[in-house]
């Protein structure tokens, strides 16, 4: 193995230290479905025009959509012991990796950011209710636009996160095994109170659908079920981080199919839930579960509510937005990035972007970078999936994909099939994302279709063109058996 190409973190994982159970795949998932954008996200669907039951339907649809390709990819982790940025060199090459690897890694980073400063709220919302605090009349620090104890409890947040980052693994796993059934239990008494304290499930659950034509229904229902999708598009990609620790092929599909599509259904049901129950105790729609919490009335219980949303924010952030950014980084110069300091890199971005700033953006802001983003990570799946499924039927040369000239080096480490797929592949859906952030007016209806179906027109591409492309320039292929 080229030391280039290697260390410690991207090694092969020992049979040994495969010890990850159904369970700790399950509970993998459930700690990471279970955080505020999963009880929010029926929000934007409703308010967008659909009935509860509507919205409810495209969560769970867009959810056994994606465990599709999440199992696929999770194949060769647990078969061979490689991570996501190494599984890549197959199809992108030794150094063209690196390419896929950091587009998946920045995504990560903008949502590290985003996670960090929605746990630190939860901490800021606690002590503002024990010790009185009136956000209005605080002063916001300059350039950073808010107050300096909410900047402290963000912090407090980040440095909570790193302590697990500097941990490794193990400490990730312990972490989901003890937040999942903890999480799961407030999310179901949470409901039970709004429940109890509405005399009924409110009147969310009688509103019905608001569109007018069926077009628009299903154009909206499109691109629900892509944004749903777009969600887990991420983890679909370097599901191999996790996977490569399972201890058999059996653990990690059934841990997936019983950790992901019900937990998102639930965890989204319990939302419009509470939801609906605020519009009759509060008079109003509150989907933001903080600002429910704050108005229980009882600080004992609001306080307990509160470190439950912190716990079910810090399980995410972890496995979902340090694990794969950390590998991916680390994967561009092995030798002297590890993964806990990819781990730390990945952290410092999260505060330089300023994620209560990338909060500030317009409704919807969710479905155009979950859409936007799936539209990049889509064509990187279908490529990697028609890679190792169809083109090498599941075999990989191993101590190849760690050398600098082998056969997965193509045309000085790039694979300009997998490349050229991927820019093919992406560009149809280039015109939608330009008019959905408003850089053009207008755009032909049958484009705004396909930006809507971004991730599933991206996949197909990726995976039809990769094989053609590798058709014509098959290197690598025949060598490798």
């Amino acid at each position: 193995m080229d030391p280039s190409l290697t260390n410690a973190d991207l090694a092969p994982v020992p049979m040994a230290k495969r010890t990850w159970s159904t369970w700790n795949i399950a509970a993998l998932w459930i700690g990471m479905a279970v955080c505020i954008p999963t009880y929010t996200m029926a929000s934007s669907l409703i308010s967008g025009g659909m009935s509860w039951w509507q919205a409810l339907i495209v969560v769970l649809l867009g959810n056994i959509i994606v465990l599709i390709p999440m199992t696929l990819n999770a194949h060769p982790g647990t078969a061979y012991g490689i991570p996501f940025p190494v599984l890549l060199r197959a199809s992108f090459g030794t150094r063209g990796s690196n390419v896929a690897a950091l587009l998946r890694g920045v995504v990560a980073c903008g949502w590290f950011g985003i996670q960090t400063w929605i746990g630190g709220a939860a901490i800021y919302g606690t002590l503002a209710m024990l010790f009185s605090w009136d956000l209005e009349k605080a002063s916001m620090l300059p350039v950073l636009g808010i107050s300096l104890a909410q900047f402290a409890s963000f912090m407090a947040f980040w440095l909570l996160n790193c302590i697990f980052i500097w941990k490794g693994m193990e400490s990730i796993k312990w972490l989901e095994v003890f937040s999942a059934p903890f999480l799961l239990i407030v999310g179901v008494l949470l409901m039970a109170w709004a429940v109890n304290r509405a005399n009924g499930f409110g009147p969310l659950f009688a509103q019905p659908s608001t569109f007018k034509t069926s077009a628009d229904f299903w154009l909206a229902f499109a691109g629900g079920v892509t944004a749903m999708v777009g969600f887990w598009s991420t983890l679909s990609l370097n599901i191999p981080d996790f996977s490569r620790y399972a201890k058999n092929q059996r653990s990690q599909i059934i841990g997936q199919a019983i950790g992901l599509p019900p937990t998102m259904a639930f965890y989204s049901f319990i939302g419009i839930v509470v939801t609906s129950a605020t519009v009759i105790i509060f008079g109003e729609a509150i989907w933001d579960p903080v600002e429910v919490i704050n108005r229980i009335g009882s600080p004992v219980l609001s306080c307990v509510a509160l470190i439950a949303l912190a716990v079910a924010t810090l399980s995410t952030n972890i496995a979902a937005n340090v694990v794969s950014p950390a590998n991916d980084f680390s994967n561009l110069f092995p030798k002297h990035i590890s993964f806990r300091i990819g781990g730390m890199i990945t952290a410092v971005i999260g505060i330089l972007i300023m994620p209560w700033k990338l909060l500030e953006s317009p409704d919807g802001y969710i479905f155009t970078w979950l859409i936007g983003y799936s539209a990049l990570l889509g064509p990187i799946a279908g490529i990697m999936i028609a890679d190792y499924f169809v083109l090498r039927k599941k075999h990989l040369e191993v101590d190849e994909l760690y050398r600098v000239k082998g056969i997965y080096t193509y045309h000085g480490g790039f694979s300009i099939a997998a490349l050229l797929a991927f820019v093919c592949a992406v560009a149809p859906n280039l015109p939608g994302f330009l008019a959905q952030i408003d850089v053009l007016e207008s755009i032909p209806t049958w484009l705004k279709w396909i930006y809507a179906q971004a991730w599933f027109v991206g996949f197909a591409l990726g995976f039809l063109l990769y094989l053609v492309f590798r058709k014509i320039s098959p290197v690598a292929i025949r060598r490798s058996f």
